[in-house]
């Protein structure tokens, strides 16, 4: 019996397979391990080894205070010279503006970078004179570090709300700048409406943020149409155009109506790698939130870019109305921004860096339009 036991053990082995020894562990890791894409050496490139720990703290708060130093004494300077450019006629204190926003980025180690052609010119009474028309640029907007960037890329004056004017410094600093304050109320729309209208007859171009406050910067609030008014002015009726109520109602130069660009703007670089939603709040400034700790903690940051979409520009005449002009501005400014926010690639041939050195000069200011 116990023969008979053993004899059917040896036949089932006999019949099971074998199973294949286990591969050594050098060639299981090799199976484990990723071939190496041109990306991958990419971002493996763009690290930079920092002091950790006490050391790269006290690092970071000297190069905030450094930073700070030399804002401290570039802006007073800037400022003050610009004052004295608005005794002057022409278009130096337009220039000098950009100049002055340059500097600040480049103190903030602020990169920008520019995809797409700015509609208009440095503008100035000259270019109304040979039929240049006005440009309103309408941009989202998701930080305070938006006005020196888009100071910096696009010739214009800023229209900020009226509590910006009564700020200590900002104040004297943005009425020096030129720009247009508004109240939004019922008012003192008419004043407002025709100073702009004065100031894009006379040369100059517009910077509007038709979300009418900041956002957290993961997606763009819906535009006011009533930030379109100065583009979209109402028609007089047929038959009435000799009645007071017409002859109150401004309206543009024939063929001198404002073009509507829109423009999207993005922080997509931080210390070299690309900006998730972890690290966004870094740059968002907006609700309650304090200027003084935000401006704190964002200079002591080694390197920034902010990467600003030139869309093609809206005529306000092909729309039937303003709210549809601002649905089709809000829409190209959204899809820009979602674009820039995936950090998808870009044609390098359309791409154009600003802010080197301090000027803030782009190339296609150097050609002639």
């Amino acid at each position: 019996m116990i023969a008979d036991f053993i004899q059917r053990r040896i036949l089932r082995r006999r019949e099971t397979p074998a199973t294949p020894p286990p591969p050594p562990r050098a060639a299981r890791e090799r199976r484990a391990i990723a071939p190496v894409t041109s990306r991958d050496i990419a971002d493996i490139a763009a690290l930079r080894i920092h002091a950790s720990g006490p050391w790269r703290e006290r690092a970071r708060t000297l190069r905030g205070i450094g930073r700070l130093a030399a804002i401290t004494v570039w802006v007073p300077l800037s400022v003050g010279f610009e004052a004295v450019l608005l005794l002057v006629p022409g278009t130096a204190k337009i220039r000098w503006t950009r100049f002055v926003w340059g500097g600040l980025c480049f103190l903030l180690s602020l990169n920008i970078r520019v995809i797409g052609r700015r509609a208009g010119s440095v503008g100035g009474a000259r270019a109304r004179a040979r039929g240049e028309r006005p440009v309103i640029y309408v941009s989202n907007h998701s930080s305070w570090l938006d006005v020196p960037v888009l100071g910096t890329v696009l010739p214009s004056n800023f229209v900020a709300k009226g509590d910006i004017e009564k700020w200590p410094i900002m104040g004297l600093v943005s009425r020096i700048g030129r720009t247009i304050f508004v109240s939004r109320q019922r008012s003192t729309t008419g004043r407002e409406r025709d100073e702009m209208m004065d100031r894009l007859i006379g040369g100059d171009n517009l910077v509007l943020f038709p979300e009418g406050t900041s956002s957290d910067g993961s997606r763009v609030l819906p535009f006011m149409s009533a930030f379109f008014a100065i583009a979209k002015l109402p028609r007089v009726p047929r038959g009435r155009e000799d009645t007071p109520e017409a002859q109150a109602m401004r309206q543009h130069p024939p063929g001198m109506t404002p073009l509507i660009q829109p423009v999207s703007v993005v922080y997509d670089r931080l210390e070299g790698l690309p900006v998730n939603r972890a690290r966004r709040p870094v740059f968002a400034w907006y609700g309650d939130m304090e200027l003084g700790p935000h401006v704190w903690q964002l200079v002591k940051w080694r390197s920034m870019r902010a990467t600003v979409m030139l869309h093609p520009a809206l005529d306000p005449d092909d729309f039937p109305s303003r709210k549809a002009l601002a649905q089709a501005a809000w829409r190209a400014v959204s899809q820009g921004a979602a674009e820039l926010r995936q950090n998808a690639p870009q044609d390098p041939d359309a791409c154009e860096y600003a802010c080197r050195p301090l000027g803030g000069l782009l190339p296609q200011d150097f050609r002639r339009p």
